[in-house]
Order: C-alpha cells, then structure tokens, then sequence
C-alpha cells in the first residue's frame, strides 16, 4: 500500500527563486557612547555620499575617454598651466610611478608633452599640448556641469558650509595622523 506524504505547511517559493539562509545578528555590541556613534554614522554617510558623486564622475568621464585620475592631470595642467612633474604629483595626489605612467599615457594620446626646464636638467614640466587644451575647453565645462548636477542635493548656500565644515574636518584629521609616528613617517618619505 502506498504511503502519502505530509504536506508541508511552510510557505514555497516561487519557483526559481534561491532561498537564503541568513543567520542572527550576532557579535559586536552596540556603541553606547553617542559621540562615537555619531562620528562613526557620520563616516559612513560621508563615504556613501562620496561614491555615488564619484559613480557619476566616472560616468561622465568614461564618455570623454579619460579615467579619473587621467583627467586630474590634465585638469590642474589646464587651470595653472605647465606644471614640474613632482607638483603634478603633489596637487593630483598619486606616486611618482603613477604621475609618471600616466603622463606617458596622456603624451601618447597627444595630450600632454614634457617640456625641460630651462634652471635644471633634472626636472621636466609636464604641459597641455593645442590637442590637449582643445580637448579640456570642450571637456571641462560638460564635466562640471555634471558635477553640479551630482551635488544639485544641497542648496548653493548648503554647498558653502559644507565645503568649509570639510575643509575643517580634513584639516584636523590630517594633523591628527601627522601625531602618529607611521603616518610621519610616511609623510617625511613622501
């Protein structure tokens, strides 16, 4: 005689559907202390908002045919001109193997050359060719209208005091770092 199964009084799913296994929240405690949780909530937020802005400035960059850090350069060559390879660096944030990658990068796409410096054979400026000032006057006032539009969130006065509270915050938590001795360490072979 043939047996006939229970049937189950779980809910199925759909078919297709993967069923997932997630277990309890366990482990950490929450922060009691609401400084830090704040500050922590706060760099959260910070970073979130960073990358989305980023997102749509990768965006908009990857339709011009620059990366991010390509359009960097070429940028701060485009508003204070020829530049020594070493303050391209500093003001574009990179290693000297980056700058130096890039740059090569940016001179084989005709958009960038080396120029030698007339006081010292060592040093070389890196400057906008007329292929890479055209480029920048087309690309530039298309990339800063999508960064308006990337902080359209805040008002032009909330922009404002956001800047200044970021310049605040970045400033402290520089000379912060600068009391750690790996951090100076770092910033001495810097």
């Amino acid at each position: 005689m043939p047996t006939t199964r229970k049937r189950s009084t779980k809910p199925r799913n759909a078919p297709g559907t993967i069923t997932r296994h997630v277990p309890p929240m366990t482990g950490a405690a929450p922060i009691d202390d609401p400084e830090t949780a704040t500050a922590l909530k706060l760099w959260l937020t910070m970073s979130r908002a960073y990358q989305s802005a980023a997102e749509l400035s990768r965006m908009d960059l990857a339709r011009q045919q620059l990366n991010p850090a390509e359009f960097a350069i070429v940028e701060a060559l485009y508003h204070k001109g020829p530049l020594l390879l070493g303050d391209v660096q500093r003001k574009v944030l990179l290693s000297s193997g980056g700058t130096t990658f890039l740059v090569d990068r940016l001179e084989k796409r005709g958009l960038v050359e080396r120029q030698s410096c007339p006081n010292d054979r060592r040093a070389r400026y890196a400057a906008l060719t007329k292929d890479g000032q055209a480029m920048m006057k087309k690309v530039f006032p298309v990339h800063a209208k999508a960064m308006k539009e990337a902080m359209a969130g805040l008002s032009g006065a909330e922009q404002k005091v956001m800047t200044g509270l970021l310049k605040r915050l970045g400033k402290a938590a520089a000379a912060k770092a600068a009391e750690n001795p790996a951090c100076r360490e770092g910033i001495a072979s810097d």
